[in-house]
């Protein structure tokens, strides 16, 4: 019922759902493919559902991971989970890709997916629900879904997203919204945590760093470069 009830909106709403054989299933029930004006999209994710009463908490909904955090975490689509109430008869949903992402930033293990009743998904917020997943879809094809993932942060269309990595395969990023006088930088030493930057806090001498934050020669030569090549998105917005 809880399948019917998930494939049913999505369907009644012109979206392509392809149901996965119930042999098959491997912690994945749907496979969505977003359509826009009668066209198919590049965007697609797969979908986890479950329905009764199990999933219930005081406060929400929570779906568990069990042996499938690896395949939801780092599988080559990111996968929902949806939760049907059949008492209130109503959907909820939840980033299980995004949850598992930012647990292993926080070095822990999610053995449960948190669904919050606050993401209802019905008729009324549809619209919101696809924007905003086709938005995380077009971060995620450029390789940086990831970083904002583990940092818990929404990357907007016209930010300026600069990841870079050091000889020691630490990545970070270079984040720049529109018009802030200020960038932020996600750095995996100070574990994806936001932190707000602006070029005169770059040092080089004694010690390369960034306010609090040492840095090496090369990521102290990137983030100026990032800096010098984003000053124009800082002008503020006429």
């Amino acid at each position: 019922m809880a399948v019917n009830e998930v494939r049913s909106l999505l369907e009644r709403q012109g979206h392509i759902v392809q149901e996965i054989d119930g042999a098959n299933d491997h912690g994945e029930d749907l496979h969505v493919t977003f359509v826009q004006d009668g066209q198919r999209t590049a965007d697609s994710l797969a979908v986890q559902v479950k329905g009764g009463h199990s999933t219930r908490t005081r406060r929400g909904y929570r779906v568990q991971v069990g042996n499938h955090g690896d395949n939801w975490r780092d599988g080559s689509l990111p996968v929902l989970c949806i939760v049907h109430d059949p008492q209130r008869d109503s959907l909820f949903w939840a980033n299980a890709t995004r949850q598992l992402r930012r647990a292993q930033a926080l070095r822990e293990t999610l053995k449960s997916v948190v669904v919050r009743r606050e993401y209802a998904l019905d008729d009324s917020t549809f619209d919101a629900f696809v924007q905003s997943m086709r938005n995380y879809l077009a971060w995620e094809r450029q390789g940086l879904g990831r970083w904002a993932d583990m940092a818990d942060v929404e990357f907007a269309p016209n930010d300026i997203v600069k990841p870079f990595e050091n000889d020691c395969g630490e990545p970070m990023v270079f984040w720049q919204k529109r018009g802030e006088p200020f960038a932020v930088l996600l750095h995996h030493d100070l574990d994806w945590y936001p932190v707000r930057i602006q070029e005169p806090m770059l040092r080089f001498w004694p010690i390369p760093s960034i306010g609090g934050t040492i840095l090496n020669e090369a990521e102290a030569h990137w983030l100026m470069g990032c800096f010098k090549s984003t000053e124009w998105w800082r002008r503020p917005v006429e």
